[in-house]
């Protein structure tokens, strides 16, 4: 928990690792841990567990939380931890928040409360009530219209930025760049907003954003954090490079519903034992995989070595 109580240096790129299982669909808590030893050997700026790309909703709470205690350990304080402790349900989101704190995490991503469709008060009273019932960890709101059916507003971040200490950040996956821009308009550069839309990561920079939680550090996590790095001293073409040269890799992800074709990828590499998925997503089917490997051929000079990390027998 060093971060914890500066939050303004928890920047660059985070990356929200996938929970790998094992060929029989439990938590493998082993390869879990290996993935966080190669993330930061890599050169991750911060680690996360729980967001979209981690499947939490396909596990129980016990599940992320323990899982989330496997990561904290893994990590200890050399990078800050910012795992997603929200869900559907207010109780479930305060015992896993609980559980982040307990286990040193230096914040917390707290997704929109999917399916209810909630209106903006009851974003701002959700988000409210999270906040008090942790006073001293940092609370980042998680944006993610495209899997939650709702938008929380600029405005609607604003004011909890202006009301509540520990409101710190947002973390913004929406295509709608205005949106980045109105947010950060409102709310000054104070307020940390990071992408995690993966072709927006560096458009986000020049706007003043803290960095990124991009999908694309699974398998990339060297170039992601060098794209930041290298916008940071000033080497913007180097940067552009950077960004243009993931774009295989950011297609690759997506050729089927992510995390499937990220964790295909991983275990073909050796840095977990299984690529399994849990219902109700699949395994990337035969064509998915033959367009997975094109993309890995065309992104290959910018996806990490695994020298060191392959798993025993892989």
């Amino acid at each position: 928990m060093r971060f914890r109580a500066d939050p303004q240096s928890i920047r660059g790129s985070i990356a929200p690792l996938m929970t790998p299982f094992t060929a029989d669909g439990d938590v493998d808590h082993d390869g879990l841990a290996n993935l966080v030893r190669w993330q930061l050997a890599a050169g991750s700026h911060g680690i996360s567990i729980g967001g979209s790309t981690g499947e939490p909703g396909a596990q129980t709470i016990a599940e992320r939380a323990e899982a989330i205690r496997t990561v904290a350990a893994a990590v200890g304080d050399r990078v800050p931890f910012v795992p997603g402790s929200g869900s559907a349900k207010l109780d479930e989101t305060l015992e896993l928040t609980a559980a982040a704190q307990d286990a040193g995490a230096d914040a917390v991503l707290v997704i929109t409360p999917y399916y209810a469709r909630p209106t903006q008060e009851a974003l701002y009273v959700w988000y409210r009530t999270v906040a008090r019932e942790f006073p001293d960890l940092p609370i980042v709101a998680y944006n993610v219209p495209s899997r939650t059916a709702v938008d929380i507003a600029p405005e609607t971040v604003a004011r909890l930025f202006r009301e509540l200490d520990n409101f710190v950040g947002v973390k913004e996956t929406t295509k709608d760049f205005e949106h980045f821009s109105r947010v950060l308009h409102l709310c000054g550069p104070e307020l940390l907003v990071w992408s995690g839309i993966e072709l927006l990561c560096l458009p986000l920079l020049a706007l003043g954003g803290a960095g990124f939680v991009s999908a694309t550090a699974n398998i990339a996590p060297t170039a992601c954090a060098q794209m930041y790095d290298a916008w940071q001293v000033g080497d913007l073409q180097r940067a552009r490079e950077i960004h243009y040269g993931l774009h295989p890799l950011v297609d690759l992800l997506f050729v089927e519903t992510n995390p499937a074709p990220g964790k295909w990828v991983l275990e073909q590499r050796g840095l977990i034992g299984s690529g399994y998925v849990r219902p109700p997503l699949i395994t990337p089917t035969d064509a998915g995989r033959a367009r997975i490997k094109e993309l890995m051929a065309q992104g290959g000079t910018y996806l990490s070595p695994v020298d060191g990390f392959a798993l025993e027998g892989k």
